[in-house]
């Protein structure tokens, strides 16, 4: 049985625009052809290389800047136990009500910061995913270091994120957004895009350490995503805490 948590304390690492963002659009989350089809398409992908390395059934796993829950619910019918948190009300509420319609079992939400969290349950998760959320935090090695402290000894810790480069500002940005309309003008801001050696370096401060990386492409004539060794603009890093 899906259930929702009650939020705690206003956090500081939090953009009240990117809040109001997102929960303007929180309605369509679940619509399959809307501003969030690209994440539809992605979270195959996800998390088939998730569950490659982790192993995620039977597990208590930890979805951060979960949002509608795309990625939340596909873990727990993968056969986790899943924990989404996120800070926006009203895509936790559609992510509850998706879940009450499918009946998915095993999955619960939170409205409540991940500092917040990784206070109350130090290493008590065996995967902690934090997909397409640090480009939107003020402060983002702070969620990289609050993630390292969620997750138990030898427990595994994915991110997801775009590069900082002139060629993830020409697709990301110039072609996702303004040409391809693959999502809505203005929901990246290319000075928050993050290098890959920045968050593996905050991940080593926070006892993590680099295991996998893996490349998203997109390509337009197929409209289909791929994996493939390219980090360029969208990537995906899987670190390992030690035991």
């Amino acid at each position: 049985m899906s259930q929702i948590s009650s939020p705690t304390a206003e956090p500081a690492n939090v953009d009240p625009s990117e809040l109001a963002k997102f929960s303007a659009l929180a309605h369509r989350w679940w619509d399959m052809e809307g501003e969030f089809a690209a994440l539809h398409q992605l979270n195959p992908l996800r998390l088939g290389w998730i569950d490659s390395i982790a192993v995620i059934a039977g597990k208590r796993v930890l979805d951060v800047g979960c949002g509608g829950g795309i990625l939340t619910d596909a873990m727990a019918r993968k056969g986790a136990d899943a924990l989404g948190v996120d800070l926006a009300s009203k895509s936790l509420r559609v992510a509850q009500l998706h879940a009450l319609e499918a009946q998915t079992p095993h999955v619960k939400y939170r409205e409540v910061s991940v500092e917040d969290l990784a206070a109350q349950e130090p290493a008590s998760f065996d995967v902690v995913t934090c997909m397409e959320m640090l480009e939107h935090v003020p402060d983002p090695a702070s969620v990289v270091r609050a993630c390292g402290k969620l997750v138990k000894p030898g427990g595994w810790v994915f991110f997801s994120t775009i590069n900082r480069n002139a060629k993830s500002f020409a697709l990301a940005i110039v072609g996702a957004e303004y040409l391809l309309g693959m999502v809505p003008r203005g929901t990246h801001d290319y000075a928050r895009f993050l290098k890959p050696a920045e968050i593996a370096g905050w991940a080593r401060q926070a006892g993590l350490s680099m295991v996998h990386s893996k490349g998203l492409s997109y390509n337009p004539l197929s409209r289909r995503f791929s994996l493939n060794e390219d980090t360029q603009v969208n990537y995906m890093l899987a670190m390992q805490r030690g035991a």
